[in-house]
């Protein structure tokens, strides 16, 4: 019979100590158990107050008092003064314990020194008798272990056979008799039978010994050592091991079993034990016995073990031999000690197909609001896992409201109502309710209010009206009767009528989802118009958006709304409800003044279609009207205040009123456009061009100088060149001053960037009606004024007026100012200008001394057209000394730029070394002089000489055999060869003597 080892037990009256909480080390009476984890507690004796406790704050004493369950105050007052509780609790030895504890916490350093150096002194003498006593026990072990040596092996051996026949586990056959090498091992387990490591080393020397040899050792071990998990673990597995591989039905596994159930007899709160126990069941595939072995387990082991054995006891009930009735019953225990798990049994009802129970279970766990999913799943997903199994499986649940849950989640997720229905639908489908199923549906497209949801449930209304149809035509087939026939075209009809109500139905979801946007109100009205005109739903449609759409948060121009329905009476001559409906649109508060100033142009346009000229004028002049005294508006103000700043209306009004009105009356309204700054630089335009035509000059003057003062600069572009053009066309030299101030006026604001247009009417007026030096002065500040880009254009244009105006002096100077001013790019193009014009005047010294100004930004290496036309010069003007010292100058300004990238240099360097060698080889051939080359070159040659690739070095010291020969000494060919710095001079100034007036 199983007896328990426990004395103390969790009960009524048990007196605990807490070891927790702001009670901490108090006593305490248990006055109720309210579940496994929980008691109610009180301690009156010593303040702990009547509360709820967690079985872990407390710990058990042996003391108890008689009271009932639920004893009141003074009921326990009376059982604690009865027990004489107070002495009771004193002499227990936790409550010394703790009371020394205390007391040591509360010394002072002096009381905590002295109870150290009485320590110290206490464990001297222990110490002392200690070795005395281990000294006197040595020696009576030595004497003893002579004897013992002494003895015959016989003598000891004998014994313990007999005491092994006398074992009720074994038979005859079991017992082994010790071997002579087992004598000490023999010997050290009869002197120490109870320590497990004897026992183990004596197993550990028989590990190669048979089986039957080992058991028979490990039967002894377990006699003098009933609870060593030790030896019991190592002969379960052994025994377990042994047997592994033989058939299930073999005896040897009825032994293991029965041994195993002896080994709990001693060690029943080991749960490795246990499991190993359980997990050899399950695979003999003893499905009771396991269950029960199971059960055993749980009421044994204390419930924080718990967890080990539900792991493998789920594992255990999920296979498939296991009934799953069983496994219903295991899983519905399993979830009231841990009901996070219920998702596991809800996975395993599914593969089993109890969907009855799936559905109870997923709504407790939907009604549960403390449930937190432990596979991450949220309510949302619950729903929709409940939807589709009660949709799928109708027939397998009963009891349930299937209709009333999948609504409740309709109004609950919002993002998946499209789905629902489709659910709620299927739900009816396969209960064979399509009538049902088709109302479901039409509920659905009637009050979904997105497109996602919309085309979910149309996709699903489909399918099912197809399948019907595909059903019926199988059937119409087989019996072609006619009351099949007359409900197959009724099928038929409807599925059409369905297809023709989508595009209207899909407007409906739209404009529920947002019912101001302008765009879905006129594709409604659309769809009334075709393929069938609707005149009744088109009026109710206009009436529904304009009674819908507000305003302040309209999607669209909410005017089109007013524009269109009015039009649509005007095309149906009701002219008077097109006019009350323009009217009652005026008086909306729109989000714009423009849609409002758009009502007003289409309310005059149908006025004008009508021929009724002057109504148009009036409607305009009613949105026109200005308020007499000028204030600031705020946002907050309705459209209507701010109306009569609207360009678009103000510019139909002058359109219409030129159009049928007189030119006081025209020129009225510009003016009051202008005034109140309602005008853009066209209108400026258009008034200027009004007056002009009607020959009111001097107030087409007066219209620009209010346009130049009401824009900025780029949008008064357009004016000011119309002004000018307008004022010396009409004026031409008669006003000099006045347009020289004009010119003035704009170039004084006018950006740089754009201010090159207006030099250069500023310098043509001058070069027609005034004096040329005017205009020189005008180029002259245009080349210091115009953006950088057009520097270059504008010294071009310079140097041409200077020289047809004034000639070489004049134009001398402008090269000059330009080469100074211009960045290198421009500068060395403006050299090689300026050098070719003083050639064509003859003046050679002077060109090349401009051809050495511009040789000081011009690098060799990519300004090629410089060197090469100052070459040509030399070539055609020059002689050996001038040619020499422009290529010197190359030379040098090359090296000039190397150095600034040493990089560079060095890498020709280094490509030039193979050069060296044939460069010194060759110094003392003769070289034809570019000069007289030119000269040979104009005489007829037998055979074309070839002529020297660029990428070529020129060489100086070659002989040369004409007329002009000149003998270098060495010294000027050493001094060559060197690296030779140009100096940075100025322009000499005989270059430019002559300019100087």
């Amino acid at each position: 019979m199983f007896v328990s080892k426990f004395t103390l037990f969790v009960e009524i009256g048990r007196v605990v100590i807490i070891n927790y909480g702001q009670h901490i080390n108090k006593t305490a009476i248990i006055l109720d158990v309210l579940d496994q984890n929980r008691a109610l507690v009180a301690g009156p004796h010593n303040g702990v107050e009547r509360h709820i406790i967690n079985l872990k704050w407390i710990n058990l004493t042996p003391l108890k008092v008689n009271i009932q369950r639920g004893a009141r105050i003074n009921t326990l007052n009376a059982a604690i003064k009865a027990a004489d509780l107070q002495n009771k609790v004193a002499a227990l030895t936790v409550v010394k314990k703790t009371v020394a504890k205390a007391t040591k916490l509360n010394q002072t350093d002096f009381e905590r020194f002295k109870s150290a150096l009485a320590r110290r002194q206490l464990n001297r003498k222990v110490s002392g008798e200690v070795k005395k006593l281990v000294n006197i026990a040595n020696r009576a072990a030595h004497k003893k272990a002579v004897a013992q040596k002494a003895a015959d092996q016989i003598i000891i051996i004998m014994p313990l056979i007999n005491d092994m026949k006398n074992l009720n586990v074994v038979d005859e056959e079991f017992i082994v008799k010790p071997s002579i090498d087992d004598i000490p091992y023999e010997e050290d387990v009869s002197k120490n039978p109870l320590s497990v490591n004897s026992w183990l080393r004596y197993l550990e020397s028989k590990q190669a010994s048979p089986q039957k040899e080992r058991n028979y050792i490990y039967e002894r071990a377990i006699r003098e050592l009933p609870r060593s998990y030790k030896i019991w673990h190592q002969y379960l597995r052994e025994r377990t091991l042994a047997v592994r591989g033989k058939c299930i039905l073999d005896s040897s596994y009825e032994s293991v079993n029965n041994l195993y159930e002896r080994s709990l007899v001693f060690l029943d709160k080991m749960p490795r034990i246990w499991l190993e126990y359980c997990e050899f069941l399950i695979g003999q595939e003893k499905i009771t016995k396991t269950r029960k072995t199971f059960d055993r387990a749980l009421i044994a082991l204390p419930i924080t073990q718990h967890y080990r054995i539900w792991n493998l006891y789920t594992k255990f009930i999920s296979k498939k031999t296991v009934p799953p009735l069983t496994c219903i019953r295991v899983y519905k225990r399993y979830l009231k000690v841990q009901p996070e798990k219920v998702e596991e049994y809800i996975d395993y009802l599914i593969k089993i197909s109890e969907w009855q129970e799936v559905v109870n279970q997923l709504i407790k766990v939907l009604d549960d609001h403390k449930f937190k999913s432990i596979k991450g799943k949220t309510k949302h997903d619950i729903w929709l896992q409940l939807c589709d199994i009660l949709s799928s499986h109708p027939k397998d649940i009963k009891g349930i409201k299937v209709d009333a849950i999948i609504r409740s989640g309709i109004n609950k997720f919002t993002d998946q109502v499209g789905k629902l229905w489709s659910s709620l639908a299927e739900y009816y489908i396969q209960l064979a309710q399509f009538e049902k199923a088709r109302d479901v549906f039409e509920e659905a497209l009637n009050s979904v209010s997105t497109a996602r949801d919309f085309s979910f449930v149309w996709e699903s209304y489909t399918q099912f009206e197809d399948s019907l149809l595909t059903a019926k035509q199988e059937l119409l087939e087989d019996d072609p009767s006619d009351d099949n026939i007359l409900e197959f075209d009724m099928m038929v009809e409807r599925y059409e009528s369905l297809i023709n109500r989508q595009p209207l139905l899909l407007n409906s979801v739209l404009l529920k989802q947002n019912p101001n946007n302008v765009m879905e109100w006129q594709k409604r009205v659309k769809l009334y118009t075709e393929p069938v005109f609707n005149a009744k739903m088109i009026v109710e449609t206009y009436s529904d958006a304009i009674k819908t759409i507000d305003p302040q948060n309209v999607k669209g121009k909410l005017s089109n709304i007013y524009s269109s329905f009015a039009h649509f009476y005007e095309s149906n001559n009701k002219i008077s409800q097109a006019r009350l409906i323009f009217e009652s649109s005026l008086k909306v508060n729109f989000k714009t003044v423009d849609d409002l100033s758009s009502l007003y142009c289409d309310y005059a346009e149908m006025e004008l279609r009508l021929k009724n000229f002057e109504k148009a004028l009036d409607i305009l002049k009613r949105g026109t009207v200005s308020p007499k005294k000028q204030y600031t508006i705020t946002e907050n103000e309705p459209v209507q205040k701010k109306l009569y700043k609207s360009i678009k209306l103000w510019s139909f009004y002058v359109d219409l009123e030129e159009s049928f009105g007189t030119f006081h009356s025209t020129k009225s309204i510009y003016e009051k456009m202008i005034q109140l700054k309602v005008v853009s630089p066209q209108i400026i335009l258009n008034f200027t061009r009004y007056l002009e035509d009607n020959k009111y000059f001097e107030d087409m003057f007066k219209a620009f100088e209010q346009g130049i003062s009401l824009f900025p600069f780029p949008h008064v572009h357009d004016i000011w060149i119309s002004y000018l053009t307008k004022f010396i066309k009409r004026y031409g030299g008669m006003k000099l001053e006045r347009t020289r101030d004009l010119f003035e006026q704009v170039l004084s604001k006018v950006p740089a960037k754009e201010s090159i247009i207006f030099y250069l009417m500023y310098a043509n007026f001058e070069e027609q009606y005034g004096l040329a030096r005017h205009s020189m002065a005008v180029y002259d500040r245009a080349s210091r004024s115009v953006a950088p880009e057009d520097k270059y254009k504008m010294y071009l244009l310079y140097i041409h007026r200077a020289s047809e105006f004034f000639g070489v002096n004049q134009t001398r100077e402008v090269f000059t100012k330009a080469i100074e001013n211009l960045p290198d790019e421009f500068a060395r193009d403006m050299c090689l200008k300026f050098a070719d014009m003083e050639r064509k005047y003859g003046e050679i010294d002077r060109a090349r001394s401009i051809y050495i100004h511009g040789s000081e930004f011009s690098d060799p290496r990519t300004s090629l057209t410089f060197w090469t036309t100052w070459s040509e010069f030399e070539k055609a003007h020059g002689n050996e000394e001038t040619f020499k010292e422009m290529l010197r100058i190359r030379r040098s300004v090359q090296n000039k730029a190397l150095l600034i990238s040493p990089t560079q240099l060095l890498l020709n360097k280094l490509n030039n070394k193979e050069q060296i060698g044939d460069t010194k080889s060759q110094a003392n051939k003769p070289v034809q002089h570019p000069i007289a080359a030119n000269q040979t070159q104009s005489q007829p040659q037998p055979q074309p000489q070839p002529q020297p690739q660029p990428s070529q070095p020129i060489q100086y010291n070659k002989i040369i055999k004409n007329d002009d020969e000149i003998n270098l000494d060495d010294e000027e060919e050493e001094e060559e060869e060197e690296t030779i710095n140009i100096e940075q001079k100025s322009i000499p100034k005989t270059l430019f003597e002559n300019n100087i007036k």
